[in-house]
């Protein structure tokens, strides 16, 4: 807006006055988006903080959410897959993401068009291996075998 005033400004004095607003806005844009930026960062580090999960005698517990908090255990006899999946910069970063699908499918519609009831994002590629392989077992050993 303050650009077509400029254009269609008729009196000399005026042109600069606005060139000055102008750019004083473009700095406060600037200003606006380095605080968005560093408000993202925070976010994404308090979401990383706040998601954790443990593998109990009962099922794997997951834990998420910064504000609203979402609790969500799943039995190792309902567990009937456990996937690992890397994107191309999960692969370069050297992360995984450790995906958990159950017989009912209930879970949000996964990347890859899975149903995954629980899913671990951004873990090492060693921890997630280590992890799918701690399920298996342990879906293994419970009592009732529908899958794995």
């Amino acid at each position: 807006m303050t650009i077509l005033l400029l254009a269609f400004s008729l009196d000399r004095t005026t042109p600069p006055l606005l060139f000055a607003l102008a750019t004083m806005s473009l700095r406060w844009w600037g200003i606006i988006n380095i605080a968005l930026l560093i408000l993202l960062y925070v976010w994404a580090r308090w979401t990383y903080f706040f998601y954790r999960y443990e593998l109990s005698e009962n099922g794997l517990k997951i834990e998420k959410g910064v504000i609203w908090k979402r609790y969500v255990t799943i039995p190792y006899d309902r567990i009937q897959n456990v996937d690992i999946r890397r994107g191309v910069w999960a692969r370069i970063l050297g992360l995984s993401d450790v995906q958990v699908q159950t017989a009912g499918g209930g879970g949000p519609y996964g990347t890859y068009g899975v149903f995954a009831e629980g899913r671990l994002p951004g873990l090492a590629q060693g921890e997630a291996e280590r992890l799918r392989g701690e399920l298996v077992d342990r879906v293994q050993r419970s009592s009732v075998h529908q899958g794995l």
